[in-house]
Formats: structure tokens, sequence, C-alpha cells
């Protein structure tokens, strides 16, 4: 790979990847080679010449998912590909095939199970012949809870049983791409747990998140979030050495007040109903088209705080993971932090395969991110 682009941003002309290459073009080490990449040359230029910063981007990358031959040229050229082209079930396998085949790394944004699996069932063995890390989740899902309870565990007794519940609040709005991901999963898939690996470790992790609870010492109620990110946590429990012999996670919406969980349930049952009718869904659709997003000014006002709260050992230990914007802001920046760290650091794990964040970059990660400006904080032990 010595002669490759560092970074390809594939889909860069869309609301995140415009917002990752934002970043890259201001925040990346000098001499770091990077370009945009894309179907439309016509939009990338428009796009490399509002890029403002001391690293802008190298080359102009012209690849589209109906063209496999593009696809493979635009891989065989990075160290690794970054991709926002979703939704990732319909959209994604052409970057993640040419990434592997062409031998890079990758990266992209999903929080999609039915893609993650695909990946895993699909890749996982191609990419450790190649000796490649693929990794998804590389935003705000997951890299937030997944190096945050890695954070965590690494301040409990790692021979001793171990209980991690993560509980998020944030402030934030969505993108037109999110959206549709989101319709497109309510309206076709069951919301059920992706199947599993047999753990090859001998260490047991499991999910305990059933029911919602009161939590005193945070004055809280516990929501269970159905989401992608307690699988990729349990991913990594059962893959490195840290999480105790037998680890069990939770993973909660944190509400003050009672009534705004009913109101939430309700809200979100709504969604998912009408998303499996014709008329309604096209009328959800129509909300928020792909491209588009929340402005600067949205952004600016939102935020995100995540704590965990962790017990092992006759030890409990209270820590925090909080930044900006958790939907684009940050995670434009995590997933072209993550982008970089493969592309860059030379102390990573030796691993390949179909990885999770903490596996496959972990405390490297970490220590990007916070130099990045996400805090990475103790609150009690």
């Amino acid at each position: 790979m010595t002669d490759r682009l560092d970074v390809v941003v594939f889909g860069a002309t869309g609301f995140t990847g415009a917002l990752a290459s934002e970043y890259l073009a201001a925040h990346a080490p000098p001499g770091t080679r990077w370009a945009i990449a894309g179907r439309d040359r016509g939009k990338l230029a428009a796009l490399r010449s509002r890029l403002t910063g001391p690293c802008p981007p190298a080359e102009l990358v012209i690849a589209d998912i109906g063209e496999p031959g593009s696809m493979r040229s635009m891989a065989e050229r990075a160290r690794v590909v970054l991709t926002t082209v979703g939704p990732y079930r319909t959209r994604g396998e052409p970057a993640l095939r040419a990434a592997v085949e062409g031998g890079a790394h990758y990266v992209d944004i999903t929080g999609e199970p039915a893609f993650v699996q695909m990946s895993l069932e699909k890749y996982d063995g191609p990419a450790r012949e190649r000796g490649v890390r693929v990794v998804s989740c590389c935003g705000f899902e997951s890299i937030v809870p997944d190096l945050g309870a890695q954070f965590t565990a690494g301040l409990l007794p790692s021979d001793q049983p171990m209980r991690i519940d993560a509980l998020v609040r944030s402030r934030g709005t969505f993108s037109g791409g999110t959206w549709q991901s989101a319709l497109h999963a309510f309206s076709t898939e069951r919301l059920a747990r992706p199947r599993q690996r047999p753990p090859s470790t001998g260490r047991r992790a499991r999910l305990d998140m059933g029911r919602i609870r009161r939590i005193p010492e945070l004055g809280c109620w516990a929501v269970p979030l159905p989401m992608i990110d307690p699988q990729i946590v349990l991913r990594s429990a059962r893959t490195l050495d840290l999480y105790g012999p037998d680890f069990v996670y939770g993973h909660y919406a944190r509400v003050r007040r009672l009534p705004t969980v009913v109101a939430g349930l309700g809200a979100v049952a709504a969604v998912v109903l009408l998303s499996r009718l014709g008329p309604t869904r096209r009328l959800l659709q129509d909300l928020r088209k792909e491209g588009e997003g929340p402005s600067a000014e949205e952004r600016a006002r939102s935020w995100f705080e995540m704590t965990f709260l962790g017990e092992g050992g006759g030890k409990r230990v209270t820590t925090s993971v909080s930044g900006g914007d958790p939907g684009y802001t940050e995670t434009a920046k995590m997933v072209a932090e993550s982008a970089l760290c493969l592309a860059q650091d030379r102390l990573l794990p030796p691993r390949a395969g179909v990885l999770t964040p903490a596996v496959a970059m972990g405390e490297t990660l970490r220590a990007r991110l916070v130099r990045a400006g996400i805090r990475f904080q103790v609150v009690e032990r």
C-alpha cells in the first residue's frame, strides 16, 4: 500500500460525506494524501472548490456502485475506503466488496444490523485472507458505546464477572439519508437482534436490557434502545481479554420524566406502523429527502452524553463520553479519524477481518478522538 492514497471518501458529495471531507481538509496531518470520490465529476469539483484548510484533497475519483470496475479501481488506489453511501443494505455492498478485493481497509457509518450481519457472513474470511480490516459503525453508532465500554472495562478487574450499563441522552436532528435508512429498516426488517457467531474465546458476553427501570443515582429512567450498539459491544467483549469471564451489557436512553418515556415509545411505534403502509410511507419519505440535513446552526446547538455504570470484582465506576452534534458533526469526525487511524497509525493490533472499532483500533482511536475534542471522563470510582 506504499503508493496509495491514505483515504478515499466515497459519497463525498452527500451530506455526511461532505462533512467528513471538510474535516479531513481542515484536520488531516500535513502530508496526508486523500481524495473525494463519487459518480458526478461536476459535484465533486464543486465540493473541492469550497473545501478549506491546510490539507485539500489531492484528487477527484469517479466511482459508481453500478460500475464494479470503477469501484475496484477506486479501492486499489486507497489505503482506506471511507464510505457514507447508504442505505447500506441496498447500496453499501459494492464499496465493501471493492475494498476487500482491492486490498484496502474499509470504514463506514452504518447502523443497519442486516448489513453488518451480511458483512460478517460474506467478507470476514476474504478480509482475513487479504489482511485488511473492515470496520462498520464508525460514527456515533457505534464508536461511542464501543470505545466507552472498553474505557470503562479497563477500570475494573478483568478476571472477574462484569456488568456495564450505558445510558445516552442527546439533543440533535437527522439528515435525509438517516431518515430514509430508518424508514427502510422499519418497513422491511423485523427489529430483531442479529445472529451472533458462537464465542471462540470461552468468554461469555450477553445482553440484559429487557425492561424500563429507574436509576436512582442518576435521577432518571432507563429505556431500552433496540439498536445495533449492544451487538457491537458484545462482539468486542467476546474478542478482547478485558471484559471479564462473564460480561453483561445494557444499552438505554436516559430520560428524566416517565411521561416523556411514554410519549417517545408511542411516537416510535407510530412511525414503525405508518412506514409499513404504502401511502403513509411515501408521506414520511417526503418529510426529508436524501442529501438534506440540519443546518450549521442546528448542529452547533446539538450535543450528546453517554454515561457508563460499571461494576465488577467488588468495584463500581461511572464514566462518560460526551461531545457535540452526535449525528453529523461528531460522526463525520469519528469516521474521518477512524480512516486516518487505519491508514497512518502503526501500533494497531495485528488483526484482520470484519472487526468492531474497539477490536480494530481501540485505545489508539480513543486517543485520536480525545485530541479531536471528544471527552472520555471518569466521573466516579
